[in-house]
């Protein structure tokens, strides 16, 4: 009798068992399920109904591709998401060049040359053309050594023809493409690639670089192949890979245009604005820092280029149909991701910024700074440079800002934020190959252009602690306050190339000219106060002062 109880109860057992795994694979297949379930439309082609196509060819097999680059100011978020497969944090440099050779060459293999899309091209005898002939923009550049590149094309980013196993991908390559020694040149490699071999010491990529304007273009035609959540920060990012392997940070559209930051709003829970990441590239460009990686303005379609090819679940959930039948979605974030802030498009259709990625943190690493002059991120606690008025003077002394060029490129920034009202500048980083002689990296622009009715003038207490700045950067400021040279006419003429033109409203490009007008008169009481020869550091090399006359 005992043993025939025994039976039964382990019977009982192994049916609770079976029931619990069924339901389990019930729930992983809900959403196939549900796509099966319906015959309508997909929402792309009539929002007005429900999403029924959701997923058109079911979950996709587990990513196998490596994320190889990185936009992010924390040296561990090389995970683009928890759904994502991770990269070893102390991975083989050598194991890791091998992959970014193999990914390099097949997608070189497979690239499509498409049409130039923007048919808004500069004219000859513009403003910025001008501007760009001007004398301090053609300043040649330091001749670069091994030590100055970040990578060395001939032994770090050689190319093996025979890296490749897919064999589908060695009959689709041009002949013409490989060197006499069957290896492919670097002029064949996709522009995200180019991009990375052109970083060097001193700035992100060269003044008229062709590779830019290809990246630009890549970044609003490649099709978009899989979408991830990016880890970390407080609003909802985007990671998006390319059908050529490249990636980028998308920033959503979340303010208009022409709304600005409320006034009681803290710096540090406004929003992150997707234009304002397309104007920060632009200004820099034209500051001739070129230290903001290649940003472009998108309008991606949420549900073939988003919810259709994403392989984050907790992304995919997260998509819904308004009242006013525009598909929407909210992500998984610190700040604005619930059903009250969320992502609508119209009917499917969303504005966002395109940022490109600087090389994987596995290839070249880069190290984190804590800004000297960062705000306190509290409601009642001030940051000590707002209660010292000394505060320069201890930063002085403390390394790397005791020697090098450090200190100025602090104030460059400062220039920068000031001329976007940009309040959020909390850390910076710089490539660790370098050391402490190299430009500072101005990543994270997202919420600058918030008020141009008001001139955060706090901004610019670095510069009026310290009163130091570039003799470069002083000129550049006198040439952009010239009415031939206006900042606002060239940031217009700029930013009308880009997908997303109008990217700025006016009263934001007026308010540059007006706070250029600011920062000389700074450096003016500066140069009163401590003498020219203090205040203006010498970087032209002993050149003659370019004219600022044409």
């Amino acid at each position: 009798m005992k043993m025939i109880l025994l039976r039964k109860f382990r019977v009982l057992i192994l049916m609770v068992f079976l029931i619990a795994c069924s339901m389990h694979i019930m729930i992983d297949l809900l959403p196939k399920l549900e796509r099966h379930g319906n015959n309508g439309c997909s929402c792309s082609h009539t929002p007005s109904e429900e999403p029924q196509n959701w997923g058109k060819q079911g979950w996709p097999n587990k990513h196998t591709l490596r994320i190889l680059q990185d936009f992010s100011n924390e040296p561990s978020s090389n995970v683009s998401s928890h759904s994502l497969e991770k990269i070893p944090a102390t991975g083989d440099k050598t194991q890791a060049l091998r992959r970014l050779e193999h990914l390099g060459q097949r997608a070189d293999r497979k690239r499509h040359f498409i049409q130039d899309v923007n048919k808004n091209m500069p004219v000859r005898g513009s403003r910025l053309s001008a501007l760009y002939d001007h004398p301090l923009y053609k300043r040649s550049s330091p001749t670069l050594t091994d030590e100055d590149t970040l990578f060395n094309v001939n032994t770090d980013l050689r190319f093996d023809p025979k890296a490749a196993e897919d064999q589908a991908w060695n009959t689709e390559g041009n002949q013409e493409e490989f060197s006499p020694t069957g290896e492919l040149t670097s002029d064949s490699y996709p522009n995200w690639l180019r991009f990375h071999i052109g970083i060097n010491r001193y700035e992100l990529y060269s003044r008229h670089n062709p590779v830019i304007d290809a990246l630009l273009k890549d970044l609003v035609s490649q099709k978009i192949t899989s979408v991830a959540m990016k880890s970390g920060g407080t609003q909802l990012k985007l990671i998006m890979t390319f059908q050529n392997y490249g990636q980028a940070l998308f920033k959503p559209m979340k303010q208009t245009r022409e709304q600005e930051t409320p006034p009681d709003f803290f710096y540090f829970s406004d929003f992150e604005r997707h234009n304002a990441e397309v104007a920060a590239f632009h200004l820099d460009k034209i500051l001739d820092f070129r230290r903001v990686p290649p940003v472009a303005g998108r309008l991606v379609n949420m549900t073939k280029e988003i919810r259709d090819v994403t392989r984050d679940k907790k992304l995919w959930r997260t998509f819904f149909i308004s009242p006013a039948n525009n598909v929407c979605f909210y992500g998984e974030c610190s700040y604005y991701c619930s059903t009250e802030h969320a992502l609508c498009g119209k009917p499917d259709q969303i504005e966002g910024s395109l940022a490109a990625f600087l090389p994987d943190l596995a290839l070249a690493k880069r190290k984190t700074w804590r800004n000297p002059w960062r705000r306190s991120y509290h409601k009642r606690k001030k940051a000590e440079w707002e209660v010292d008025p000394d505060y320069c003077e201890e930063v002085k002394q403390t390394p790397p800002y005791d020697s090098g060029t450090r200190l100025l490129d602090i104030m460059d920034m400062t220039v920068f934020d000031f001329l976007m009202g940009n309040m959020d500048r909390h850390h910076y980083e710089t490539f660790e190959k370098f050391g402490n002689e190299t430009f500072i990296i101005h990543l994270d622009n997202g919420r600058g252009f918030g008020k141009h009715s008001h001139d955060e003038v706090s901004i610019l207490v670095p510069l009026t602690q310290c009163c130091r700045i570039r003799k470069s950067t002083h000129l550049r400021l006198q040439l952009l306050a010239k009415e031939e040279f206006k900042l606002s006419l060239l940031m217009s003429e700029s930013l009308v190339r880009d997908r997303l033109s109008p990217v700025l409203i006016q009263q934001h490009l007026q308010a540059m000219d007006r706070r250029v007008r600011q920062v000389l008169n700074v450096l003016s009481d500066c140069v009163e106060k401590e003498g020219y020869s203090y205040v203006v550091e010498d970087d032209l090399q002993g050149a003659a002062p370019p004219p600022l006359q044409r």
